[in-house]
């Protein structure tokens, strides 16, 4: 089967920024970014040089552009949350089309799904949490500081906001999941777990379910560098210590 793009399912804090890297850097499977992420829309739109950060015909046309480059497959990262509003913009771009796979093959063509989740959701929690905390959200392999969107602070555990994380990331993964199986489609299934030990095994696969060469993947640099420490073993162990207590 030939896939046109490629739409990346996930939540945040799952390495999804990993993901995308891997296939940016193969140069055959798209450039990846939240290009529909409400909070990053005018960003792009100033970027892509369009007068007003709506999601519509132009700006679809130039996330298009963006997100294939010259690779031949158009990719992209969509979080949960942001699913319901993209597919209300596309209705309106392409109106009378009966669902939301149908929308999004009309926009992007015949689309491979990959559904990226994180099973450790307390894991997933802590990160979330302390990325917002602290303000630094990605480190680069060599462990520089690649995204900071705060001046540093630090970070504090809080219980309550970690069960709220918890709730809403273990919510996200059940809808996508049961949005793909309502949809009647059988994604390629990619576990951070697996993905921090072997990335490029992971990219492989992807690959293989894309047409593309696997053997890319042997070549592709690993620019992502992990956050979690020793104080985010500490926070998961008294969390689950206050659970079963």
């Amino acid at each position: 089967m030939t896939y046109q793009s490629l739409v990346l399912c996930s939540a945040p804090r799952s390495g999804s920024t990993l993901f995308c890297d891997l296939l940016a850097g193969t140069g055959v499977a798209g450039n990846p970014h939240s290009f529909f992420r409400r909070e990053d829309l005018a960003g792009y739109a100033e970027e892509f040089g369009l007068p007003s950060p709506e999601i519509d015909g132009a700006y679809l046309e130039a996330v298009i552009r963006q997100g294939t480059g010259d690779t031949g497959i158009f990719a992209v990262r969509i979080m949960w949350e942001t699913l319901g509003e993209l597919d209300s913009a596309l209705e309106c771009i392409h109106p009378g089309l009966p669902g939301a796979p149908e929308r999004l093959e009309r926009a992007f063509g015949r689309v491979l799904y990959v559904h990226l989740t994180r099973s450790d959701k307390v894991a997933q929690a802590i990160s979330y949490l302390k990325a917002q905390q602290t303000g630094l959200w990605h480190r680069y392999a060599d462990g520089s500081e690649r995204e900071r969107m705060a001046p540093p602070k630090p970070a504090e555990y809080d219980s309550a906001q970690l069960a709220d994380l918890v709730a809403r990331l273990t919510a996200a993964d059940a809808g996508w999941t049961d949005w793909l199986a309502t949809h009647g489609i059988a994604p390629v299934r990619v576990d951070y777990d697996d993905l921090s030990r072997d990335p490029r095994a992971e990219l492989a696969k992807v690959l293989r379910a894309l047409g593309r060469d696997s053997a890319i993947a042997d070549r592709v640099e690993i620019r992502a560098g992990k956050l979690a420490d020793a104080e985010s073993a500490v926070w998961a162990e008294r969390y689950r210590r206050e659970l079963s207590s």
